[in-house]
């Protein structure tokens, strides 16, 4: 597997340890992580501290050019936030560990030029469907059912 992904997959580990959900991301440009997070949205209390938006805060400010040639890595499908700060960013490639417990809206992330790469990791798989098992209430406060 991917080492950007597994570093994704640590940053998940981390959230679910921390009592949070258990979604991991990294930005990567030029083969060197530049950000990383996993969501946080339990631990801080926060309506938008997805794992994906964690990272891109974590980055700090780049440039235009620096977002257009980077590669976002994420365990989850992104959601309608995350993939539209990816978007805004125009970051041309996003790698997904697994879209079988989520799926954000990826033909509209496709038709916007964005290469999608899923993974279809067993490891994502896992730790979303036994977090989802264990945590239903939390899970569907994160996405909005």
């Amino acid at each position: 597997m991917d080492a950007f992904l597994q570093e994704a997959i640590k940053e998940a580990r981390q959230g679910l340890a921390e009592g949070g959900i258990p979604i991991g991301s990294v930005l990567v440009i030029d083969d060197k992580i530049v950000g990383r997070g996993h969501n946080r949205r339990i631990q801080k209390g926060s309506a938008i501290l997805h794992a994906e938006m964690d990272c891109f805060e974590n980055a700090g400010r780049l440039t235009a050019r620096d977002y257009q040639r980077a590669t976002l890595y994420s365990t989850l499908s992104p959601c309608d936030m995350c993939s539209g700060t990816s978007i805004l960013y125009k970051i041309p490639k996003i790698v997904v560990g697994e879209n079988k417990t989520f799926q954000g809206p990826e033909d509209y992330v496709r038709s916007r030029g964005v290469v999608l790469e899923i993974v279809d990791s067993q490891e994502c798989i896992e730790l979303m469907t036994q977090f989802i098992s264990a945590n239903p209430a939390l899970w569907n406060e994160d996405i909005g059912v």
